[in-house]
């Protein structure tokens, strides 16, 4: 990063939060601190991804910046398993899904659209990231509809099932996707002008600051920070969130997930800004596809190590979010173009579920 304040700032929160977690005992302060940081490695995150990009292809960058970033989520999800916390994982699952395709694709899409008019990507990925999006509520959905006619031993069997299918099937698309038909789903030639009808530099093929190998060693670095953090955070949002009232669905839904998607939140919006809406929607809606296809089955897995297997049985409210959000994602995606007013579009979709949510 440039700007000359970032580094000594990164260091000094980061070692002012490692500080109250381990010497404090007072949750707000463990829980400012902790965000402060968080959106500071986000930050280093998000450069170094649209480093990595540059070199590496927008589709192999936000696949990248997905995976290191719902990396937080797993390693979050993890602790609540193995606590038996299985309704507040379901939650965040749920948040996070709609949080990547309603509130950073809205951001993206939002903040993108003010500077251009329309921006525009691969029409055969939007295609195919839609019919993943109906394969991922399908298989969600499947576990509640039968959950009256198969007993807790029948249901488990099921969800483990439906886990390994949804695996496999989210990494035979990485073979579609980044082997087979590289070239078909690679990004989008159109550029479109600013709205401000200032020309447009080549932002796009811009030199990045840091080394390809320097790139992809920052990303790293980043990611485990954010991780780390982010089980910071986590530990005392409960605390905080009791102190305030709100409900753990909210809690798991919406607080969690925000911060665990504040690495794909900057990255996303940074890119979109610089009209990359490929990389922009790989990470949004890539990252949606990976927790969905990959990242919760995972857990169901995993959850055969602790004492009580989970099973994918999601209440009605979070598979209503689910449905609505891929829905509405998957038909403003879809044409392969966007503007600023279909990011306002997901962004009072995101709202309205947020506040049922709250009431909740």
């Amino acid at each position: 990063m440039r700007s000359r304040w970032f580094t000594p700032l990164l260091i000094l929160t980061t070692l002012a939060s490692a500080a109250a977690h381990f010497l404090s005992t007072n949750e707000p302060i463990r829980f400012t601190l902790a965000s402060l940081s968080l959106l500071l490695w986000a930050a280093l995150l998000g450069k170094a991804t649209e480093s990595v990009a540059h070199y590496a292809g927008e589709r192999l960058g936000g696949f990248l910046n997905a995976t290191f970033g719902n990396a937080a989520e797993l390693i979050i999800a993890i602790f609540l398993v193995q606590k038996g916390l299985f309704d507040m994982v379901k939650a965040s699952i749920t948040g996070s899904i709609i949080g990547n395709l309603l509130l950073v694709l809205g951001l993206s899409i939002f903040c993108g659209g003010l500077k251009y008019k329309t921006q525009s990507f691969n029409t055969m990925l939007a295609g195919h990231n839609a019919s993943l999006m109906l394969l991922a509520v399908i298989a969600l959905f499947s576990p509640a509809a039968f959950d009256n006619r198969l007993d807790q031993s029948g249901m488990q069997s099921f969800s483990l099932i439906i886990a390994g299918l949804l695996i496999v099937s989210y990494f035979l698309w990485l073979i579609f996707s980044m082997i087979t038909h590289k070239k078909e789903l690679g990004e989008s030639p159109v550029m479109e002008a600013p709205t401000s009808g200032v020309s447009q530099t080549s932002n796009h093929f811009e030199e990045p600051e840091w080394t390809k190998r320097n790139s992809i060693l920052l990303l790293f670095i980043a990611a485990v920070f954010v991780a780390i953090q982010s089980e910071w955070l986590v530990g005392s949002v409960e605390a905080v969130a009791s102190a305030l009232g709100w409900s753990e669905l909210f809690v798991g839904a919406f607080l969690i997930a925000i911060i665990g998607n504040a690495a794909e939140h900057s990255a996303a919006i940074f890119l979109a800004m610089k009209n990359r809406m490929g990389a922009a929607v790989e990470i949004a809606v890539g990252s949606s596809l990976q927790i969905s296809l990959f990242v919760a089955p995972a857990l169901v897995f995993i959850s055969l190590f602790f004492d009580k297997t989970m099973d994918l049985t999601f209440t009605s409210i979070e598979l209503a979010a689910i449905a609505i959000a891929a829905f509405i994602a998957t038909s403003i995606s879809r044409d392969g173009s966007t503007n600023w007013f279909e990011g306002v579009l997901l962004l009072i979709v995101y709202a309205i579920l947020g506040t049922g949510f709250y009431l909740v």
